[in-house]
C-alpha cells in the first residue's frame, strides 16, 4: 500500500525533470513536439507529492504504443489511457513512484488545462500556498487512502482550474 506523502518544495525536482526529459526526448524524438514539467513539482514553493509529472505533446497519439517496450526498458509501466480519453500514461517506480508521463496529441484540451493550472499557481502565491496546505492536511488525514486524498482536494482543484483557464486565456 502506497503512503500519501506531501513534502515541502524541493529544488531538485526541476533537475529531475530535465534529466528525465532528456531520456524521453531520446525515445520519442520522431513524434515529440514539446515536453513540459507539470503538476505540483513544477511550481516553485508548492508542497507536493514527490512525483515528477511530465507532459509530452506529440504529433499523433496513435503512434505511442510502439514506444511501450522502450519505456519499459527505462522503468516505466504503460497504462494506456488510464481513464482519460486521448491520453497515454506511464508510471515509473511502482509503489515508490518517481515519475508520471502524460502524453497528449497536439490540440488536446488537456494540454491547456495542465499548463494553465501550473502557470496560474506560479503567478498566484496565496492560492498556491492555500492549495499546498490543503494537500498537506489531506495527506496527514488520509495517509494510506489515495482516493480520499484526491476526493478531498477535488473541489479546490476544480475551482482553481476554472480561474486558471480564464486567467490563462487573458494572458496568452
Amino acid at each position: 500500500m502506497r503512503k500519501v506523502e506531501v513534502c515541502p518544495y524541493n529544488e531538485k525536482w526541476a533537475q529531475m525533470f530535465i534529466e528525465e526529459a532528456e531520456s524521453l526526448n531520446h525515445i520519442f524524438r520522431k513524434d515529440i513536439i514539446d515536453i513540459h514539467h507539470i503538476g505540483s513539482t513544477a511550481v516553485p514553493g508548492l508542497k507536493a507529492k514527490p512525483i515528477i509529472d511530465i507532459m509530452i505533446v506529440v504529433k499523433n497519439i496513435n503512434h505511442i504504443e510502439r514506444y511501450n517496450m522502450k519505456m519499459k526498458e527505462i522503468g516505466y509501466d504503460p497504462k494506456g489511457e488510464n481513464g482519460i480519453v486521448g491520453r497515454r500514461y506511464f508510471q515509473k517506480g511502482g509503489d515508490n513512484r518517481s515519475h508520471h508521463v502524460h502524453i497528449y496529441q497536439k490540440g488536446s484540451y488537456e494540454i491547456k488545462r495542465h499548463l494553465a493550472f501550473r502557470d496560474y499557481l506560479k503567478s498566484h502565491p496565496d492560492e498556491m500556498e492555500y492549495y499546498g496546505n490543503i494537500k498537506e492536511e489531506l495527506a496527514q488525514q488520509f495517509p494510506y487512502d489515495i482516493e480520499s486524498y484526491i476526493n478531498g482536494k477535488d473541489y479546490l482543484v476544480k475551482d482553481i482550474e476554472l480561474k486558471a483557464l480564464k486567467w490563462y486565456e487573458k494572458n496568452q
